[in-house]
């Protein structure tokens, strides 16, 4: 099998798994976000060698365990996130301690943190659907046609010491298929559209790029090509939820800003 039919195959069976998990909702979408910030957690830790120290990293897991056994017994947010910032002090405190520096922090944060914020969008509640739906349609989109149309369109590098191959026309590109993809996803729930959103869109597109440059600088930043060789033809976790990470924690706050931190979801309700 060619590399782009393996590349195609694995992406198809993703999509369609987080998109039947993220229908169900509940448990089981708890169970895809635990899953997630668990390898993303490994990644990141086989990434920047939290392993040379055994006791610092024992304790990473252990904090990453408690906190995504939290988030899978489906605790408030707001106590899932009391808890997330005592464990990055205390994986910061250990890592100065190791002579590991803040990377092991970094790592428990940069997994759970949108973790929570994804559990806590999705719920059981059918607003919870059309948030997750809304985010994959901007990211997905944003992802697919910065591709398409920098390869298209070419012309200056976006970040040429980061990722060579982005380009400007990619990034706005991809920012405006977002707009169009996010747009028909709350229209298609019946939602109400106007500036606001278009706004909301432009930023969850921008910061979801923003998410992949800072995984592509991680990468070079430890001189790996990709974060792990789990998936085939796509590398690892990491290197597929790149720019998910960032938009779904921007997501969340918006959800919070409207509702409160339990119940994000007072934006997403239609009429």
């Amino acid at each position: 099998m060619s590399n782009f039919y393996l590349r195609l195959f694995s992406a198809l069976v993703l999509a369609g798994v987080a998109l039947g998990l993220t229908y169900l909702g509940g448990l089981a979408f708890r169970v895809l976000a635990v899953a997630v910030g668990g390898a993303i957690f490994v990644e990141w830790c086989l990434l920047s060698g939290q392993r040379r120290h055994r006791a610092h990293f024992a304790l990473l897991c252990a904090v990453a365990c408690i906190l995504l056994v939290m988030v899978l017994a489906g605790l408030p947010p707001a106590t899932v996130l009391v808890a997330l910032a005592a464990g990055i002090g205390l994986a910061l405190v250990s890592g100065l301690v190791a002579g590991q520096g803040a990377w092991g922090a970094g790592g428990v944060a940069y997994a759970l943190l949108p973790v929570i914020a994804a559990s806590a969008l999705r719920g059981d509640a059918p607003a919870g659907l059309v948030a997750v739906l809304f985010l994959f349609a901007v990211v997905w989109a944003t992802d697919i046609f910065a591709y398409v149309v920098g390869r298209i369109a070419g012309g200056p590098k976006l970040a040429p010491t980061i990722s060579p191959g982005k380009t400007w026309s990619g990034a706005f590109g991809g920012v405006l298929f977002a707009v169009v993809a996010g747009l028909g996803v709350a229209m298609a729930a019946g939602l109400r559209v106007g500036w606001l959103a278009i706004l909301s869109i432009v930023l969850l597109s921008a910061l979801s790029q923003i998410g992949d440059l800072f995984e592509s600088w991680l990468k070079r930043r430890f001189g790996a090509k990709d974060s792990s060789n789990l998936i085939p033809g796509h590398g690892g976790v990491m290197d597929r939820v790149d720019g998910l990470v960032a938009a779904v924690i921007a997501l969340y706050l918006i959800g919070v800003a409207a509702s409160g931190p339990n119940d994000p979801l007072a934006a997403f309700a239609s009429g």
